[in-house]
């Protein structure tokens, strides 16, 4: 099958994509249908006790042919639509923790994968390959509907026939029916699955033509994405959010939880998250990314359950442009986030492949939480969803009466768990701590 270059996010500039915001404007969902992540929420969690198994099961990516690593030690860190002409290419993505390549640049060699010891989700079949990557965000470009596409890609003239009658549907269709049975798929979307759709519409993207799936929606630096037309109407009731609200690291949570409520069945599939590198906006005014904030988006994504990492490592506008931002030395101020934040979640990939122990713990309102269980041990991940600095408090039932040290992980402290809470300073909505309690798992378990 053919795929063409003109899929990546180059072509789907801020006005384009507004365009297609008009078009489809009519069919997105009501507004407010979410609290926008620095509201008051309950302290009491409303999910049902108990231990969940991560989307799609531990094992998920061993099911298909020349699989992804299905070890608790793999946990994917890819990097969108990057190339790799020599094995210098693989050693310095290496060194920023990077393991996995989504959608390889057409002229990259392939064979240089195995013995640089790294995977690779693709556009083109590969014997090195271990999935195919299906259309880029058609839910923008295309739309959602059934009718037919032209074979044309964005920006070569009309790509549904009749013009103007949505084909998104079709696209996938057609190249995810082109594909081997047993061959792992995977599709990324856009604002029209996170934003402008119907949970009808944007369920029939999410569900009906790959097998791991991502939106990306760039809350940190896109020019629009506050707005009433876009994460306004979803987060901010109707209205334009504030900066305050919108360029928050909890709202790449919220995308992750986005797709996931249209997974079907529910947990069926791994829900990859999408995080920017640098200044992908092509306008000058557009915010550029910083390090506390990549890493804040990434533990935030991984706390609502993303199974995967995928980071935008182009730089379209801004005072350094770049599509090789980790390489080049317009990625000296980030990388050194990026390497921590990979190193740190290599060294967890055991506990992220873990289950989740839902609805055992409370929280301050402004803190979102994840509760995993491994070995005996009880790790907490909790990450601000307010801009402001607060004083939070996290509480185990389950350890009411006893007394715990928690290891918080990379900072060289601990924190006393008294009477099951631990108590602690967020100092800004970038703010992300991870706790360790030894021993602690048996008396929380059902």
């Amino acid at each position: 099958m053919k795929f063409s270059p003109e899929r990546s996010h180059a072509v789907l500039t801020a006005a384009f994509c507004l365009a297609i915001a008009l078009l489809f404007s009519g069919s997105g969902a009501p507004p407010g249908e979410a609290l926008a992540a620095n509201a008051t929420i309950p302290a009491e969690d409303a999910a049902a006790k108990g231990l969940r198994a991560v989307d799609g099961g531990a094992g998920f990516y061993g099911g298909f042919e020349n699989p992804l690593p299905a070890t608790p030690d793999y946990f994917p860190l890819g990097v969108w639509l990057e190339s790799v002409l020599e094995p210098g290419d693989i050693e310095m993505d290496k060194s920023v923790g990077l393991n996995t390549y989504v959608n390889l640049t057409a002229n990259s060699n392939t064979a240089l994968l195995q013995p640089g010891g790294v995977h690779a989700v693709t556009s083109e079949p590969s014997p090195w390959s271990s999935g195919l990557v299906l259309a880029d965000e058609p839910d923008m470009w295309a739309g959602p509907g059934s009718s037919k596409w032209t074979g044309k890609w964005p920006g070569q003239g009309e790509v549904c026939n009749p013009a103007g009658v949505p084909c998104g549907y079709s696209v996938q269709r057609k190249l995810s029916a082109a594909i081997a049975d047993g061959t792992m798929t995977y599709a990324n979307y856009g604002k029209g699955v996170s934003f402008w759709e119907t949970d009808e519409e944007a369920s029939v993207f999410v569900n009906e033509f790959q097998d791991v799936v991502s939106v990306d929606n760039y809350w940190f630096t896109d020019p629009n994405i506050c707005g009433q037309g876009e994460g306004g109407g979803r987060l901010g009731g109707g209205r334009n959010l504030t900066d305050l609200e919108c360029r928050l690291g909890a709202n790449y949570g919220w995308t992750v939880d986005r797709v996931r409520s249209l997974v079907r069945p529910a947990g069926s599939k791994p829900v990859w998250a999408f995080v920017e590198l640098g200044h992908p906006a092509g306008e000058a005014k557009a915010p550029t990314i910083t390090g506390p904030q990549i890493r804040a988006a990434v533990w935030s994504s991984l706390i609502h359950g993303a199974r995967g990492i995928v980071y935008f490592n182009h730089s379209f506008g801004g005072p350094c442009q770049s599509f090789h931002i980790l390489r080049e030395a317009c990625g000296d101020e980030i990388r050194p986030w990026v390497t921590s934040v990979n190193q740190q979640i290599t060294a967890l990939a055991p506990v992220l492949n873990a289950p989740f122990l839902d609805g055992a713990l409370t929280r301050t309102a402004g803190v979102d939480t994840a509760v995993k269980v491994l070995d005996g041990d009880l790790y907490i991940f909790a990450g601000s969803a307010q801009a402001q600095a607060q004083h939070a408090e996290l509480t185990l039932g389950c350890l009411r009466g006893a007394d715990f040290t928690a290891a918080v992980l990379d900072e060289d402290r601990t924190v006393h768990v008294s009477n099951g809470t631990i108590r602690d300073t967020f100092k800004d909505g970038n703010a992300v701590h991870l706790y360790r309690i030894n021993g602690a798992a048996a008396s929380c378990l059902p």
